[in-house]
C-alpha cells in the first residue's frame, strides 16, 4: 500500500502507549523576505490512529490524487506540522502544558519520505 510522503507517529511518553486521535495540520509555509509575519497555508489535515501514527495525511507521492489535489512536495520548501495536543488530552481529563506543538521541516530531495516522530506528555514535547 502506497503512503503519504509525510507521516507522523505520535508517542504519549506519561503513558508510554501511542497517542491515538490527534489531530494535525500540515501548512505550506510561505517565509517573508521583507521582515513581514510569515504565512502560512493550509494543504492537509488528519488523525493519528490507534497507533499513534498518521500515515495518510498527503496522497501517494506520484499518485493521479496528488496531481489532482497539487499536494506534491516541493524541494526546499518549508512546511509546517501543526499537532493540536490540547484537545487529546482534554479527552483524558489532562492538564496541557502545550495547546499545540509545532513541527517545521524543509523539503531535501535526497532524503525521499518525512517520517516525524513526536514523543507528547503533559508537560513536555520531544520531537
Amino acid at each position: 500500500m502506497s503512503k503519504s510522503p509525510i507521516t507522523c507517529h505520535v508517542l504519549d511518553s506519561s503513558t508510554g502507549k501511542p497517542a491515538s486521535g490527534i489531530f494535525i495540520l500540515l501548512q505550506i509555509l510561505e517565509i517573508s523576505k521583507d521582515g513581514d509575519p510569515d504565512i502560512s497555508h493550509p494543504l492537509a489535515k488528519g488523525l493519528t490512529n490507534s497507533d499513534g501514527r498518521c500515515l495518510d495525511l498527503l496522497p501517494p507521492a506520484g499518485s493521479e490524487e496528488e496531481a489532482m489535489k497539487k499536494t506534491a512536495l516541493q524541494a526546499g520548501q518549508t512546511y509546517k506540522i501543526v499537532f493540536k495536543t490540547k484537545e487529546y488530552f482534554d479527552k483524558t481529563q489532562r492538564p496541557s502544558l502545550y495547546p499545540w506543538v509545532e513541527v517545521i521541516e524543509s523539503v531535501v530531495p535526497m532524503l525521499g519520505d518525512l517520517p516525524i516522530g513526536f514523543i507528547d506528555n503533559v508537560y513536555h514535547q520531544q520531537t
